[in-house]
């Protein structure tokens, strides 16, 4: 039996380890002749799909075949979409109309996100189509909007406008129009005030009085009914309906001005709701309208202007001051500032010299660069972050599922109870129908779960847009909440605590090779590594002028050194333990005290062999990041109480550093399985653990802590795809932001979470015993449902 391991990705392009599709390739290979087992192992981060098969029944080459065929089966016939929406007046509408498309034959997975404006669907394309799809969420009172071109633009870009036209008469002038959820709130306001007033004040025979409050029932009706009526046709019992039957109670019982008052009330809500939701969208369509449309391109001597999604590959695109950069590449020509706050949050604008990276979105601020194309405009590093954003706005957080799941049954459990207050009580003898009725109805209102259900995912959708606009790209509530209940944090090291940029401090080779020749040797071997000590060594040689001859198979041995031949001789290059362990090499006690001695300093140390003797020793230094101090205690302030270095340096350096920067532990000596052990360790002790990295040589322990924090996500794919969190910048100054999002995230989405259940609990037992009017009721119930979307749009200003 044998085993072969594919690149999951490359099997299943842009499909998550989680889904149901990988589900269905395995078990497709798991039927195939001669494969034993198909099954997901996760490599150094990464998924990779792991067959068993038996060579005497099927080749190596028809294994990668068959499971590429298989792959490209899939997915061409399992499609992922996500498109926004629109018609949808509460969260709890939202869920029924989830709960419909899931209930499709063949569909994999729907989620409809209320706040965010999106839903989210992957389906069997052989047994459903879209207009199947699009023709079920029409039915439950929504609409899909044109999904987003590859160019990334607003996602939600004219949906409101789209709702203020949903039921607006054509004859109306176009102000009107697009205003006419608004419209219809102040037409039920002026008509219920001129009821109510002229009654009161003016003596108005209560005929006319009626006509007014029927007039209000309407305008402040009109957009509840179309919604509740349908749905409430089709079995669906949200809050429209139960609000809609409460003002119909309400009028049975004679009382007009409670029941217009409720109805004005609650599509006022239901305004401020949409305007401030709307609010928090735009902070995250805000980014798609950061990408210029067009590009000004260079070709065959001449510039023209092009659509940004025509431009390919090694393009040379003109930016002119002032412009923003519409590309993701490589700067050709010219050198000047680049502001990269919409994508990395950086405040100070970054200088560009040819060679470096730039990006779309950010900003030429002096001189005309010439830019050429590395990424085409589906794949820039802003398309992937918008994509990221909404797709994080799909999974929810550990309170947005609690909440859905109390929703589920406290609905149907209230409309149970509200049979019950109306019939009990006249049969018990207790109180006239008239008045058991009319609690009924303030139960109805009461126990709307209106501000529970918007309550946590309003908040998920601000932090996560906030965080973005901050260049902090959070990949989902469960990570947002998570980050905010940390006590502890693992770090890496090099390139993490440290600048990363080790330079050679000190040469000694051991005669009869002198300083040049020991840096030849040397970097003759590591020019074939991208390890940061490698590029010190190869620095330091070529800065003295050495030309390194070709080494000869090279090989890496993980985490310890490099094995080679160079001018026909072995060599050998790794720390004293290397040397050690291997033995065969005798090392002599001055160089091993020598050693010693450079690593007490916080230096790093490279040990040379050659021809089975030893060549010298290098040490290299790397000093902590500019600030690094001040951060972490920051972090202490914020409540991590516990910061530990994870490095695979030795302890003497380790300690040095951690203490300049004030770590509060330190595990030395770790190769990179031994960091896996060690964040496992750590999280037994110190519970829910985030880990900040690269994103590349972290990759395992960023996938094996609670939150896996990545630095450097703008340049780096392998950041952006592994980790839960991703620092857009090179640098650390935006971890104690995200974290203090993420604290006060969570704290308002407690808070939300306890003015909805605690609104709902007092109403309940007010309402039962009487205690308040139907009008106090729905204050209430209105009020609390904008104050927590209110409450959540505080974190838009969060600094």
């Amino acid at each position: 039996m044998q085993k072969l391991k594919l690149e999951l990705p490359i099997v299943l392009p842009t499909i998550d380890a989680r889904d149901q599709c990988v589900r269905l390739l395995t078990d497709h290979l798991n039927h195939m002749r001669g494969v034993e087992e198909a099954h997901i192992v996760t490599t150094n981060g990464a998924a990779e799909l792991c067959i068993h098969y038996a060579p005497n029944l099927v080749s190596l080459a028809q294994i990668e075949r068959i499971a590429g065929e298989a792959g490209a089966q899939i997915s061409a016939r399992y499609r992922h979409e996500q498109f926004p929406f629109t018609g949808l007046d509460a969260a709890d509408a939202a869920n029924v109309l989830a709960q419909a498309l899931q209930a499709l034959p063949r569909m994999l997975h729907a989620s409809v996100n209320y706040a965010a404006g999106l839903i989210f669907v992957a389906y069997d394309t052989q047994q459903l189509t879209r207009p199947q799809i699009d023709a079920v969420i029409q039915r439950w009172g929504a609409r899909a909007l044109p999904p987003e071109d590859a160019v990334p633009t607003p996602s939600q870009a004219g949906a409101d406008e789209e709702h203020a036209h949903k039921g607006a008469p054509a004859f109306l002038p176009h102000w009107i129009q697009t205003r006419w959820e608004l419209a219809l709130v102040a037409l039920a306001g002026l008509l219920l005030a001129a009821g109510w007033l002229g009654t009161v004040f003016l003596g108005l025979p209560s005929e006319i009085a009626l006509i007014f409050y029927l007039l209000a029932y309407l305008a402040g009706g009109w957009d509840i009914a179309t919604h509740a009526v349908p749905g409430l046709l089709r079995g669906r019992f949200d809050t429209d309906v139960l609000m809609l039957a409460a003002a119909l109670g309400a009028a049975l019982l004679g009382e007009w001005a409670e029941g217009a008052f409720l109805l004005f009330l609650f599509s006022l809500g239901h305004a401020g709701e949409h305007y401030a939701l709307d609010r928090a969208r735009s902070a995250v369509n805000a980014l798609g309208a950061l990408m210029p449309q067009t590009a000004q391109v260079r070709r065959s001597g001449t510039v023209e202007t092009v659509s940004v999604a025509a431009l390919a590959l090694d393009d040379i695109v003109v930016v002119r001051p002032g412009d923003r950069i519409p590309v993701d590449g490589v700067l050709a020509a010219g050198a000047g500032a680049v502001d990269q706050a919409a994508i990395t949050g950086e405040s100070v604008p970054v200088t560009k010299v040819v060679g470096d990276e730039v990006f779309a979105g950010t900003v030429n601020q002096e001189s005309a660069l010439d830019v050429r194309v590395t990424r085409l405009a589906a794949d820039n590093t802003l398309a992937r972050v918008l994509r990221m954003v909404q797709e994080a706005q799909s999974q929810q957080s550990p309170t947005q599922q609690f909440t859905e799941r109390f929703t589920r049954w406290f609905v149907p459990a209230v409309l149970l109870l509200v049979a019950l207050v109306i019939v009990a009580p006249p049969w018990l003898g207790w109180m006239p129908l008239s008045d058991s009725f009319y609690r009924a109805m303030l139960l109805l209102v009461a126990a709307s779960p209106c501000a529970l259900a918007i309550g946590a995912p309003a908040a998920v959708l601000a932090g996560i847009a906030q965080a973005a606009r901050n260049g902090v790209l959070i990949k989902g509530g469960v990570h947002l909440e998570n980050l905010g209940r940390l006590r502890a944090m693992a770090f890496d090291k090099t390139g993490t605590l440290t600048q990363g940029r080790f330079r050679v401090t000190d040469v000694l080779p051991v005669a009869p090779l002198t300083e040049e020749q020991l840096l030849r040797l040397a970097g003759a071997v590591e020019q074939q590594s991208s390890h940061p000590l490698a590029k010190a060594v190869v620095e330091a040689m070529e800065a003295r002028g050495i030309a390194a001859p070709a080494a000869q198979a090279v090989q890496n041995v993980a985490g310890r050194g490099l094995l080679s031949q160079v001018d026909g001789l072995p060599v050998q290059i790794g720390s004293l333990s290397f040397f050690q362990e291997t033995g065969g090499i005798p090392i002599e006690p001055a160089l091993a005290a020598a050693v010693e001695a450079l690593e007490r300093q916080a230096k790093s140390t490279i040990l040379v062999a050659s021809g089975g003797r030893m060549a010298g020793v290098l040490a290299l230094a790397d000093q902590p990041r500019p600030g690094i101090a001040a951060l972490l205690q920051q972090l202490r302030r914020l409540g991590i109480a516990q910061l530990v270095m994870l490095t695979g340096d030795n302890r003497a350096a380790a300690e040095q550093i951690a203490a300049a920067v004030g770590m509060t532990d330190v595990r030395a000596g770790l190769l990179p399985q031994d960091k896996l052990v060690a964040i496992q360790s750590l999280e037994r002790q110190y519970g829910p653990l985030a880990m900040i990295g690269d994103g590349v040589n972290d990759a395992p322990a960023l996938a094996t802590a609670t939150v896996g924090v990545a630095m450097g996500g703008a340049g780096t794919a392998v950041a952006l795809e592994t980790a839960d969190v991703a620092l857009m910048a090179d640098d650390l100054s935006k971890l104690a932001f995200a974290v203090g999002l993420s604290r006060a995230s969570r704290r308002i989405i407690v808070q939300n979470v306890a003015i909805a259940l605690g609104v709902i609990g007092l109403l309940i037992l007010t309402s039962v015993l009487g205690v308040v009017q139907l009008s106090g009721a729905v204050i209430l119930h209105e009020g609390s449902t904008i104050v927590v979307v209110l409450n959540a749009l505080r974190l838009l200003v969060y600094k």
